[in-house]
């Protein structure tokens, strides 16, 4: 089976984003549409017609996200509205290497927007530096947000004391 890039597509319409999310589905977990239709409790014939006529009930975008492992769908409607989606991380601990390198990529993503400016830098190199920044961000951001949760431990020592 042949390697294929799914993280940069994006999808131009609804119809688009649906397909892409039974072809993930095949290609990642080797489920059929009718075994995608049996995850999500709908006929197999019902999903063809999603395809078909790019329309799908907005209950049944969150299960069909599910069942094919892929979020087009949500990434399309989000786009479509003019809104950025990233995943964010789930959290973790923080040492000082983690700081460094969150500075160091959006140093970065600000270098390759100077370049991009100036005409030195292509987009798709832009686009990829600071979406790293972003996505780094995102997870320190998710840090913050659970800070007060009991047993994290993002704080913690090392445990050599």
């Amino acid at each position: 089976m042949s390697r294929r890039r799914w993280k940069p597509r994006q999808p131009n319409s609804l119809q688009e984003a649906i397909r892409l999310c039974t072809d993930y589905a095949l290609h990642r977990y080797n489920r059929s549409i009718a075994q995608i239709a049996d995850l999500i409790g709908v006929s197999e014939w019902t999903i063809y017609k999603w395809i078909a006529d790019g329309s799908i009930p907005s209950r049944r975008i969150r299960p069909l996200e599910f069942a094919t492992g892929a979020t087009y769908i949500t990434g399309y409607l989000a786009a479509s509205a003019g809104k950025l989606t990233v995943d964010i991380p789930s959290g973790g601990r923080v040492g000082q290497e983690d700081l460094l390198d969150l500075q160091s990529r959006c140093n970065d993503a600000v270098n390759l927007l100077t370049q991009f400016y100036t005409g030195s830098a292509n987009e798709e190199d832009v686009l990829e530096g600071v979406t790293q920044a972003m996505r780094a961000l995102a997870g320190h951001r998710e840090n913050v947000r659970k800070s007060d949760a009991p047993g994290l431990g993002l704080f913690e020592g090392s445990g050599d004391e």
